[in-house]
């Protein structure tokens, strides 16, 4: 399978966990997933569905914490923002053909933590990932101190 690690200007930010993206030199446009981490939907769809029956919380006020953590996500890496990505071999795509991966703003942060450590995304533990324990304890961290999204709800 192909590697996408490298250089990509972001194009669009697409919900509190995705975004597209180009790369620097070729230009191909790749529609990315924040490896490891979830946010809430923000429209109608299965995951949702899902998501209402197992949290016990309304759809209406889960699209209305994707529409957060998207709106944080945009504002932390707006369009036209340079990142690094890095793919993991052993989980390179999901099932809908995005690219599973880590990326990194150009100070060397990790978007990934950053979006579960303020608060606007959670660990994502149905595919396994080699920070899924940093990001664990850094949403425990997020929620004792009730950032972002749990500054709303206690669990998303």
């Amino acid at each position: 399978m192909i590697h996408f690690d490298g250089l990509y200007k972001v194009l669009r930010v697409v919900d509190g966990d995705g975004f597209i993206g180009a790369h620097f030199i070729s230009n191909e446009v790749v529609e990315f997933r924040l490896l490891g981490i979830d946010a809430p939907e923000i429209k109608v769809c299965k995951k949702l569905k899902q998501d209402e029956k197992e949290l016990h919380l309304p759809g209406s006020l889960l699209i209305e914490l994707g529409s957060i953590a998207a709106a944080y996500f945009r504002s932390a890496v707006p369009v036209d923002t340079l990142v690094h990505i890095k793919q993991e071999s052993r989980n390179m795509a999901d099932k809908y053909g995005r690219k599973l991966c880590y990326a990194y703003r150009q100070d060397g942060s990790c978007i990934n933590e950053l979006l579960v450590a303020e608060g606007y995304a959670k660990p994502y533990c149905n595919v396994y990932c080699n920070q899924l324990p940093t990001y664990q304890l850094l949403n425990t961290f997020a929620k004792q101190q009730s950032k972002g999204l749990y500054s709303i709800v206690e669990k998303f």
